[in-house]
């Protein structure tokens, strides 16, 4: 499993994103969607084990943090500052919560038939 952290700036009209702890990955575009884009195919270029997640979070309007994690399989991973947690490709995460949540929407069905009236009667 592969975490490459980024550093972005914006200066001008240009952003720009060096790597934190090596380095070695840089890029620089003129908005932060194709930064991104640009720093996913740099970090795939160097492994590409995995599946791929990305987390892009503003600090300032002219900086941001941008990760990308490759590989790693298996349950779920928060992916920083406000992102959301990301599932496994075969969404369990998102399949254990359905049966809970089934569950409380049937206790709330019952509980308005105990009080003796119902609403389409």
């Amino acid at each position: 499993m592969g975490v490459f952290t980024f550093v972005c700036k914006e200066s001008g009209n240009e952003w720009s994103a060096k790597q934190i702890k090596d380095g070695e990955l840089e890029a620089t575009a003129s908005d932060t969607f194709e930064l991104q884009r640009k720093l996913v195919n740099a970090a795939l270029a160097t492994d590409s084990s995995g599946g791929v997640q990305s987390s892009f979070s503003y600090v300032t309007k002219n900086s941001a943090v941008f990760q990308v994690i490759i590989g790693g399989g298996g349950g779920a991973a928060f992916v920083g500052g406000g992102a959301a947690a990301a599932a496994a490709p075969g969404g369990g995460a998102a399949a254990a919560e359905a049966p809970a949540a089934e569950e409380k929407k049937e206790e709330k069905e019952e509980s308005d038939d105990d009080m003796g009236f119902s609403l389409f009667d």
